[in-house]
């Protein structure tokens, strides 16, 4: 994998699952809780989020092909989820692929909400899942499915880092700031969409290429 390939995996890793569009969320979920069960909460957060995506990295082509289900069909359709993602981060919204409204309501009587609703779905979502398989399947040999990995652990480490420090950044940055980053990431993420989109299509229909 060279440099620059290795780069936009882990930019695009990093802005599908969005840590600093997480904050309010976690915020929200941690406000009665001591600061030291919000670390923890952070820490177990950022592991699930690594363990999650480590495991759809390395078996999730696997798993495809059990249901008879082409990489280039998935391709597709995760290019499409991610595009939908990517225009409701641009407005500012959390995608419904990653919480219902029913989800949001169950949420205050979670006692832990690490692993569900933070790392599952909230940042690791269907749509962080579509990319690290694609990513993976395009892998030229175990070098480079070890530096996806890498990737995912980098992402996984800042994902802990944010939750941690969620309370000076959300004050820092302002419902403004969040918004703004949370929009640029949705720009990004519209790319990586639409050329997954693309590279599914000409896979499908060969005659398009």
């Amino acid at each position: 994998m060279e440099q620059v390939a290795f780069i936009t995996t882990l930019v695009g890793i990093l802005a599908i699952v969005n840590p600093l569009g997480a904050i309010p969320v976690f915020l929200s979920l941690t406000g009665d809780r001591s600061q030291t069960e919000a670390r923890s909460i952070a820490r177990i957060t950022g592991i699930a989020v690594g363990l999650v995506l480590l495991i759809s990295s390395w078996a999730g082509e696997g798993l495809l092909a059990f249901f008879g289900i082409g990489i280039p069909s998935f391709r597709a359709g995760g290019g499409l989820l991610i595009l939908l993602m990517a225009i409701a981060m641009m407005h500012a919204k959390q995608s419904r692929a990653k919480r219902s409204p029913e989800e949001e309501d169950a949420d205050s009587d979670k006692e832990d909400v690490a692993v569900v609703p933070l790392a599952i779905p909230l940042l690791a979502g269907p749509g962080a899942i579509s990319l690290v398989v694609v990513e993976s399947q395009r892998a030229e040999g175990l070098p480079d499915r070890l530096l996806i990995s890498f990737c995912i652990v980098v992402v996984a480490a800042v994902v802990w880092m944010t939750l941690r420090l969620a309370e000076p950044i959300g004050k820092r940055l302002g419902v403004t700031g969040l918004n703004i980053a949370t929009r640029i990431m949705g720009l990004l993420l519209s790319a990586i969409g639409i050329q997954m989109i693309a590279e599914g299509l000409q896979q499908l229909f060969p005659g398009l290429a």
